[in-house]
């Protein structure tokens, strides 16, 4: 089984409990992604092809600012253009068609934004499934179709207009049904799992102090991995709500030091990383970017939330989380110690967000867990045939 994979710990971590539960069962498993990625996928004991070359820092600065230049839908069309077509995927498919030439996988499996694999796939008609890691957001593909064409055109693959290809065997999806909204449907090929969320790499355990804390809520505050060096949102955070009564724990990212947000009261940690499956149990609310990992997990744990969306399916992922009253959305032009500091009252106050997000813990937790992808794999190697299920 090949898996091909964007570098960014938010698409590949999705990834590793269905790698995990294939490795469980027997099979042969190996990752695909750019040569800074592989490092940490051959750390958890995983072969790991590397593919095309990494950004340079220069291309990474050009395009976050060009991407920031736009407002919502439009850069989140840019990013699927310019990013993940037509840099990213043109630069991996002549490494994976190799791949696919040579080490013969039964079954390629890619995450929804790695755009590269299910052409090489198509083009030594290997089956394909992907593992939607972000937020099903059907109406930007008309604008990638061009470029997702060319690729396919230099492999000797005839057009796709619609691109079928997409979701043409197997999609596995591990949000809740009711998250999914129903104005956009998933694919005839959708089948759903448990979402199990993996953040552990070693022996990561909980801080000490964790036991040193009072019976105040628990609120933490994360911006994730790629954007947690935003608009000084954390800054923010930390501002609105050093002085009320909760217990409030922040983790700026490996890359950050929490030596820079200053000296915090006694009730406020600030700290570089903690485990979200080691923390989410203990907390009464988060305070998050609007990642579909880190949504989903809290929703794992029948958290509330307040989403600060900045980009990528954030916004998308924020709305969808309001409408279903479990999270309290904060606009860009919201984003002030007040309203953050409102917003965290909220949900803490009002226990229908509390409720609404316990719902959907209880859909998610009847769902089956990741070993039962294994299962449509091994179908899908042997029937070559498209898995149709209806949600």
């Amino acid at each position: 089984m090949l898996i091909t994979t964007n570098a960014g710990a938010g698409h590949w971590h999705p990834l590793v409990p269905v790698a995990q539960a294939l490795r469980a069962s027997g099979h042969e498993v190996a990752f695909a992604t750019s040569p800074l990625g592989c490092a940490a996928l051959t750390a958890l004991g995983f072969p790991c092809f590397p593919v095309g070359a990494d950004e340079t820092a220069e291309e990474a600065q050009s395009r976050r600012e060009q991407a920031a230049a736009l407002p919502g839908t439009e850069s989140a069309a840019w990013n699927w253009v310019n990013l993940f077509a037509r840099s990213w995927a043109a630069r991996r498919l002549p490494d994976l068609v190799a791949i696919c030439e040579e080490w013969e996988p039964a079954v390629l499996v890619r995450e929804d934004m790695e755009f590269a694999g299910c052409i090489a796939a198509e083009r030594y008609d290997v089956p394909h499934a992907t593992i939607q890691v972000t937020a099903w957001r059907p109406w930007l593909r008309p604008h990638v179709a061009g470029v997702l064409n060319d690729l396919r055109e230099t492999v000797g693959l005839p057009p796709d207009p619609k691109l079928a290809m997409l979701d043409r065997y197997l999609v596995v999806v591990t949000a809740p049904p009711s998250y999914c909204d129903p104005a956009f449907p998933l694919p005839e090929t959708a089948h759903a799992v448990r979402h199990v969320a993996f953040d552990r790499s070693g022996d990561e355990a909980l801080p000490a102090w964790m036991a040193t804390l009072s019976d105040r809520p628990i609120v933490y505050a994360t911006m994730g991995t790629a954007f947690n060096r935003v608009g000084e949102i954390l800054s923010t955070v930390l501002e609105g709500l050093r002085d009320e009564p909760i217990s409030l724990i922040v983790t700026t990212g490996r890359d950050q030091d929490p030596a820079n947000f200053g000296p915090q009261p006694r009730h406020v940690q600030v700290e570089r990383y903690v485990p979200q499956s080691l923390l989410f149990p203990h907390c009464d609310a988060v305070i998050i970017h609007g990642g579909s990992g880190t949504v989903l997990t809290a929703l794992e744990h029948g958290l509330p939330m307040v989403i600060i969306p900045v980009s990528a399916d954030q916004p998308d992922n924020a709305r969808r989380c309001e409408h279903l009253g479990i999270a309290h959305l904060i606009a860009p032009k919201e984003r002030t110690p007040k309203d953050i500091r409102d917003a965290v009252r909220a949900v803490l106050r009002d226990p229908s967000y509390r409720r609404n997000a316990e719902r959907l813990r209880e859909e998610m937790h009847v769902l089956p867990g990741p070993e039962r992808v294994v299962g449509w794999l091994e179908q899908l190697a042997s029937e070559h045939q498209p898995l149709l299920a209806t949600l």
